[in-house]
């Protein structure tokens, strides 16, 4: 199974950019690649997905326009690009992969069978 780690949250002011990685100890080429967020009150909510080829990508409605997720295969890596930062991007969040997932509009959690561990992003008005 896939481990994945995720790097590049912190601290950002609204407006703001920060861009997340998700590095795997594998190759990801037949992998999906998800993020998702979750907060203390809300369930872990789908905010990007990209196919293991990497052709297709799916986001969640409340980051459509603003975050975009890419692959690097030769690092291993996915990352989110998160720009036009809101106070309600604040969240904990976590990298998830699955080999062979389709991607498409409607992503949950339970259709991804490998986690990281999370990183906190906040966003200051």
């Amino acid at each position: 199974q896939v481990q994945l780690v995720e790097s590049g949250g912190g601290l950002a002011q609204a407006g703001g950019s920060l861009t997340l990685a998700c590095t795997a100890s594998q190759s990801l080429r037949r992998y999906a690649v998800g993020w998702f967020r979750q907060t203390p009150r809300k369930e872990r909510e789908f905010v990007a997905a990209i196919s293991w080829g990497g052709g297709t990508t799916s986001y969640g409605g409340s980051v459509e326009g603003r975050f975009t997720i890419s692959t690097d295969f030769g690092k291993n890596t996915v990352y989110l690009q998160m720009n036009s930062l809101k106070p309600e991007d604040t969240a904990v969040y976590y990298c998830a992969g699955d080999p062979g997932r389709i991607v498409t509009t409607t992503l949950s959690p339970g259709d991804f069978s490998s986690w990281g561990q999370g990183t906190q992003v906040t966003v200051s008005s």
